[in-house]
């Protein structure tokens, strides 16, 4: 195997999770880059399933990493709580890896990198969350890189 090929095929989903929108990104098949999707809405969790079944489905997924909301200390607190129910849901329903990483911080860059560009509209919590799930799922691949030798 090629250094830094994935040992399966495949993309990884990174998802910034609220209570009203979905943030979605997902690597290049090699595990090296992360690219914003569309944001969901969220609706129930019926709906909110199916809507992540159509991207896990069309990207290829076989691996999903969810942004954990950690306090600053690094300790667990009700939204991090939220977020181990929210993984717990996501590995029965697709059968598959599903990582937490820490976010903290996260949502906070996404703001600064959109003041920089100049965006806002009301385009722009949707473009929040998207970016976060970019610099979440960044985080986690470049962390793999750098343990993989």
């Amino acid at each position: 195997m090629e250094r830094g090929q994935n040992r399966t095929s495949g993309r990884i989903l990174g998802l910034d999770v609220g209570a009203r929108r979905i943030g979605v990104a997902v690597s290049d098949p090699l595990g090296l880059t992360a690219q914003g999707l569309e944001t969901i809405q969220r609706r129930n969790r019926r709906y909110d399933s199916g809507e992540l079944q159509k991207v896990v489905s069309a990207h290829e997924i076989r691996e999903i990493v969810v942004g954990n909301p950690l306090r600053m200390s690094g300790e667990s607190g009700t939204q991090a709580e939220k977020m181990e129910a929210f993984a717990a849901q996501l590995r029965q329903t697709f059968a598959m890896p599903v990582h937490l990483w820490d976010e903290r911080l996260t949502t906070a860059e996404a703001h600064r990198l959109l003041d920089e560009t100049g965006i806002r509209d009301s385009r722009r919590k949707e473009v929040i969350d998207k970016m976060a799930a970019v610099l979440i799922l960044q985080s986690f691949l470049d962390a793999r890189r750098a343990r993989t030798p």
